[in-house]
Order: structure tokens, then sequence, then C-alpha cells
């Protein structure tokens, strides 16, 4: 019998852009597609610069990886797509804030454009459940 691919998006989290779900859950397994910094209330971004941005991302992770029995420190890798690589320490700043001691594998790549106006980076994550 093949592993069940389980989707979701869930409340408090931004609406996709696109036809997709936020999480995909295989097992233990956790895959959670591009994240933008949008306050999932307003509909807006959580701000003009890259530092609220990073802070929403994160936050929205929690609030996904907490509905399926995970959390930020089960986080294996996270890939940051950065549109102005200017922004690289702003961005580190607030991952440390959020992330704490824990350091998962990580790649940040520049990119030219992402599909939202005033979006300065989106990020997607490998993770496992708690138990």
């Amino acid at each position: 019998m093949s592993p069940k691919v389980e989707t979701s998006t869930p409340v408090n989290t931004p609406t996709p852009i696109g036809p997709y779900n936020h999480i995909a859950k295989v097992g233990q397994f956790i895959s959670i597609g591009g994240t933008a910094g949008v306050n999932p209330v307003s509909g807006k971004l959580a701000g003009a610069d890259v530092y609220s941005q990073t802070k929403q991302i994160l936050e929205s992770f929690s609030v996904m990886l907490a509905s399926v029995e995970s959390d930020l420190n089960h986080v294996v890798h996270v890939n940051i797509f950065l549109k102005n690589m200017q922004d690289f320490e702003e961005m580190n700043r607030a991952y440390v804030e959020v992330m704490g001691d824990h350091r998962p594998a990580r790649t940040v790549i520049g990119v030219n454009e992402l599909p939202k106006p005033g979006v300065l980076l989106t990020m997607n994550l490998t993770a496992v459940t708690k138990e």
C-alpha cells in the first residue's frame, strides 16, 4: 500500500495565491510550500521591510506546523528566496529571533522577482512530526 499524502491549509495562515495547499504530509515527513510574509487576518503584507516579512513567515510556519503535530524545533531544512541580497542580514536578524538556537540546514537563493507585489522573500521548509 502506498503512503497517503495529506494536504492542508490551516486557518489563521495566509490564503495560497495559487492552486495548492501550504502543507503536504506523508507519515512523519512534512513539507510546507512557498510562503510570503502576509498577515492572515488582514490579507496584507506584514510590513514593507524584509524583517517584518520574515517574522510573519516564521509565525505562519509555526501555526502550520502545529496543525500537523510539529513545531519550529523539528524543521530539517529551510529554503529562502530573497529578492535583494542586501536584505540578508535583516532577514537573518528576524530568523534568529524566531528560530532561537535551532539551526536547521538552510539555503538562501537570490531571485529576480516574486509573484506577489511588495513581497521581498518567500520561504519553504521540510520538517518532521514531534513523534
